[in-house]
């Protein structure tokens, strides 16, 4: 005879490791360290500056 498995359990199981591998993927999808996004921050800085420098205009 086999062992008795709880199905509650097997499906909690089931449902936490399916959550680690989303999470697992979203944090290669969208992670960015804190030097990225300092760095993305400062360039568009940089890029508003040198466009507003460039309007003809003030309206």
């Amino acid at each position: 005879m086999g062992d008795v498995v709880s199905l509650k359990g097997a499906r909690k199981a089931k449902a936490r490791v399916t959550k680690e591998a989303q999470a697992s993927a979203n944090r290669v999808a969208f992670g960015r360290t804190k030097a990225e996004k300092a760095a993305e921050a400062q360039e568009r800085t940089r890029r508003d500056t040198a466009l507003d420098g460039a309007k003809l205009t003030d309206s």
